[in-house]
C-alpha cells in the first residue's frame, strides 16, 4: 500500500516530524510519498532516511513541489 503525506508549507523540522509519526504506523515495505515545499527535505530527509534504515527510493521536483519516495524497512 502507498501513503501520501502532504507537508506542503511547512518548514523544517516539521516535516521530518510528521514522517517520522506516519512511518511508525505503517508496515515494513509499505511506500511513503512525502510532498513538501521546503527545499530543506532534499537534504533532512534522505539523512533521516540514513539514521533510521529506511530506503530513499527517489526525490523528484518540479517547480514548487519536492516529492521523496521512501520505502520503509
Amino acid at each position: 500500500m502507498n501513503h501520501i503525506l502532504d507537508v506542503t508549507k511547512l518548514l523544517c523540522p516539521m516535516p521530518v516530524i510528521k514522517l517520522s509519526q506516519m512511518i511508525t504506523g505503517i508496515s515494513e515495505t509499505e511506500i511513503v510519498e512525502v510532498h513538501a515545499t521546503d527545499p530543506g527535505v532534499k537534504h533532512d530527509i534522505p539523512a533521516w532516511c540514513r539514521v533510521h534504515g529506511h530506503e530513499l527510493l527517489s526525490v523528484e521536483e518540479d517547480n514548487e513541489k519536492i516529492v521523496l519516495t521512501i520505502k520503509k524497512v
